[in-house]
């Protein structure tokens, strides 16, 4: 049994992995989205405005290059480039359709191909400009562009590795590609290789922050996480307050004994009254009915384990304890009862209440596959059998000894019913009655 309850854990556990880990590839390719549509943004932009100046002012980069500019040098990048950047797109749109990552080396590829680029374009720059004043332009500051944008890749190895393809590159180009080596003057090494390793430095920090990006979206992922499967484990009507709660304090998924006040609550002839009505008529009047009967456990502390058709199964004192479970478990029903009368005063659905306190076995109890927090033992049984005695007894509101007691001088106006046959018990146990 031991082994049993191990595997199931294990089990959740790696459930649990393996839900974060798809998210957090999500997240990635989502921000991996982005930096590709910057990038296509920044490419379109810098080929508008350059093909503005051409046109308005020619002279300015006739100046710059040397008078040898000519508009198909910067298409010849640009196009290729954004066309690149429009296919790594449609890939990563066509992986998260299939709910598949990328593969790795595809990034490190796409990665090397980007980078390259600007590689080109100085290319371009030196054979216009010679390799002084086109390594002092434009062309070795587009790097930046890339390695900044790296970040959005959201890990450090591939920022890295941009800063180091950059680095590389450039060092390349201004030590060795020298169209006409007998006119262009000698490079400084010490000079270049300084360059260089600010750009490659620029790409790990990228990369660190990247990283740092990377730990606050799993941060927020196994967040909203715990916050679903405190939902899942409480159901839909546990208050905001309680929820965030429980996501302070944390709640245990094991099972364990506590003291809880558990209140069962029932539609006095529902079923009778619902034969005269349609079947959305039946379900409307029940949801109105119980919004407001749970916005009234909320505010006691309360929360609606389960429903039960036309009545549910309320908690006080469970998932965390609290020392007046049932001082608020009366609180709510008197409440109700109010709220109920004024809402359906001309209704056949008045309601009836039973409030027991008591010991239970609360936990996360089901199987392997689907699982719910509950409470089960013998407070549980009586509290619902207290809810059926309204109908013998005519009543509305009935507690146990237990609730009388643990009120105490706020339970005067309690009328003992006597000590009532209840199924499943022995001995006749006393009741009491509030109005």
């Amino acid at each position: 049994m031991a082994g049993f309850w191990g595997r199931d854990k294990a089990a959740q556990g790696a459930t649990v992995a393996t839900d974060f880990h798809h998210a957090l590839m999500r997240e990635v390719m989502t921000t991996e989205l982005l930096r590709v549509k910057v990038l296509i943004a920044i490419a379109a932009a810098f080929s508008v405005i350059s093909s503005a100046i051409y046109f308005i002012a020619p002279e300015a980069l006739v100046r710059v290059w040397h008078g040898n500019f000519k508009p198909s040098y910067l298409y010849s990048v640009i196009v290729p480039f954004i066309l690149f950047e429009l296919w790594v797109h449609g890939a990563i749109t066509r992986h998260m359709e299939q709910d598949r990552d990328l593969p790795v080396f595809r990034r490190y590829i796409g990665a090397l191909i980007e980078t390259s680029m600007p590689t080109v374009a100085l290319a371009l720059h030196i054979d216009s400009m010679g390799p002084v004043a086109a390594l002092g332009w434009v062309a070795p500051l587009v790097y930046f562009i890339f390695i900044i944008a790296s970040t959005l890749r959201l890990d450090f190895w591939l920022s890295a590795f941009t800063g180091f393809v950059a680095a590389s590159q450039l060092f390349w180009m201004a030590m060795y590609y020298r169209p006409d080596a007998t006119l262009d003057p000698e490079p400084d090494f010490f000079y270049h290789a300084a360059r260089s390793v600010v750009i490659l430095i620029s790409g790990m920090l990228a990369g660190a922050v990247g990283m740092q990006l990377r730990r606050q979206f799993g941060a927020s992922i196994l967040a909203a996480t715990a916050r679903d499967r405190i939902t899942n484990l409480f159901g839909q009507h546990v208050s905001p307050q309680v929820v965030e709660r429980l996501m302070t304090e944390g709640t245990s998924t094991g099972s364990d004994i506590r003291r809880v006040a558990v209140m069962f609550v029932d539609f006095r002839s529902f079923t009778a009254g619902a034969r005269t009505r349609s079947p959305q008529e039946v379900v409307d009047r029940l949801d109105g009915a119980f919004a407001v009967l749970v916005d009234i456990l909320d505010r006691h502390g309360g929360i609606v384990n389960k429903f039960l058709g036309d009545g549910f199964l309320a908690l006080f004192g469970a998932p965390f304890e609290t020392g007046d479970a049932a001082h608020q478990a009366v609180a709510a029903a008197r409440e109700m009862l109010a709220a109920n009368e004024r809402t359906n005063a001309a209704s056949s659905w008045p309601l009836r209440i039973g409030i027991h306190i008591g010991e239970v076995v609360a936990g996360n109890i089901g199987s392997p596959r689907r699982k719910e927090y509950t409470v089960i033992g013998d407070t549980v049984n009586f509290a619902a059998r207290l809810e059926a005695l309204n109908k013998d007894l005519g009543s509305q509101f009935l507690i146990s000894s237990a609730v009388r007691d643990a009120l105490g001088e706020e339970c005067k106006d309690a009328v003992s019913r006597g000590e009532i046959p209840v199924r499943g018990y022995e001995h006749p146990v006393p009741v009491w009655q509030l109005g």
